[in-house]
């Protein structure tokens, strides 16, 4: 089978859409199909790499990152429509949206896409928020996507929102895939994690809490700051704060405030190979965030071993289970006693680690492009 698959988004970009389609490439191809990426480039050229059709684009300005295109007569849209895939996968709404439909019009070929962004919960970044109220982006998304044959979310959330949104076309869960045998642990790991410590800070007794996404508002990091503050004098723990964003300038000052400089530690920006380092580092992935349309953060912190404290969200009900793999709180006070929960279970704390590791089992790639397959298969004649 020929697939094709679109995103505005992709390397050398980090974001859940780049992994998730990054992810789908390398096991569709593994699988004997022949699979092409259409994106922007983030540059003013054209051009090819490999399987991947880089188009020029600008920045849009509508937030930030945001990248368009006025190349839609591109000669390498003429290049893949005489290619000619049995399908299309689009992965955004925006501009290669365009091009998916434009190819698949032309070609009369099946045409899903993923809803991978909530963006209810974005609005402020449009446009600062200025120009986008939630009924005009549930009227955009419902218009931009209502013309596919079906649509694939990551949880019944996302499902349940684009239902809301007036979407009648069929909807199809599928949970991104991640590659887990990137968080497994052997003796080089084990001994980088330790010169991470040394290089950070950390001590032996020291208990560490870790977020580790994009620093921005909608994922409501400030909240897990005022709570650490009231824990730390009462447990030996510190808090990394992994990535970066348009928010961290506000978490540093809300830190400075607290005089936490010595427990909050943020590490900026690191390379996806540092990751599984990162969750090494920690006893307990802790988010506030209700934004998310999957959580692949969460499944990765569990495939290291790690149990989750995040605040109760739709999207996590059934990755979640309290007193198994972690727990889901609604307020202040269940967060502490969550923390400390699982912060006094030193005796359990390797059984512990192999429940987290074995929950997320059912993200495995391979069940990921399985389960697309199937979906594709429905759909090419």
């Amino acid at each position: 089978m020929k697939v094709l698959l679109t995103t505005d988004t992709f390397s050398p970009s980090i974001n859940g859409v780049v992994i998730s389609v990054t992810n789908l490439y390398k096991e569709l191809t593994k699988r004997g199909h022949e699979v092409r990426i259409l994106t922007l480039s983030n540059t003013g050229y054209s051009y090819k790499e490999g399987d991947v059709y880089y188009l020029r684009s600008f920045n849009a300005r509508i937030y930030p990152g945001a990248r368009g295109t006025l190349s839609y007569k591109n000669r390498f849209i003429n290049e893949i429509i005489e290619w000619s895939p049995d399908i299309v996968h689009s992965h955004t709404e925006f501009c290669t949206l365009i091009h998916a439909k434009y190819i698949r019009k032309r070609l009369r070929i099946p045409h899903v896409h993923t809803y991978h962004t909530m963006y209810e919960d974005y609005l402020c970044y449009i446009f600062k928020g200025k120009l986008m109220s939630r009924r005009r982006a549930m009227n955009l998304i419902k218009k931009l996507i209502g013309s596919v044959d079906e649509i694939i979310t990551p949880t019944q959330k996302a499902r349940g929102s684009l239902i809301a949104y007036g979407v009648d076309k069929p909807i199809s869960i599928i949970p991104t895939g991640i590659d887990l045998s990137r968080f497994a642990i052997g003796q080089q790991h084990i001994k980088k994690v330790n010169e991470l410590k040394e290089k950070i800070g950390i001590k032996e007794d020291d208990k560490i809490l870790i977020f580790l996404g994009r620093i921005g508002k909608e994922k409501n990091i400030d909240e897990i700051i005022i709570n650490v503050n009231e824990l730390y004098k009462e447990l030996n723990i510190k808090m990394l704060i992994v990535g970066g964003g348009p928010y961290m300038d506000n978490l540093k000052k809300l830190v400075g405030e607290l005089s936490l400089e010595k427990n909050i530690i943020f590490t900026g920006m690191v390379s996806p190979d540092e990751v599984p380092l990162y969750y090494s580092l920690a006893n307990i992935f802790v988010t506030a965030s209700t934004s998310e349309t999957q959580g692949l953060t969460y499944i990765e912190a569990l495939a290291s071993g790690l149990p989750v404290v995040c605040r109760y969200d739709e999207a996590v009900e059934g990755l979640i289970v309290n007193g198994f793999n972690g727990y889901m709180y609604r307020n202040k006070d269940e967060f502490k006693k969550s923390i400390k929960s699982l912060l006094n279970q030193n005796d359990d704390a390797q059984e512990l680690r192999i429940k987290a590791k074995n929950s997320v089992e059912r993200f495995s790639l391979n069940v990921f492009a399985s389960d697309i397959e199937r979906l594709y298969l429905r759909h090419v004649r």
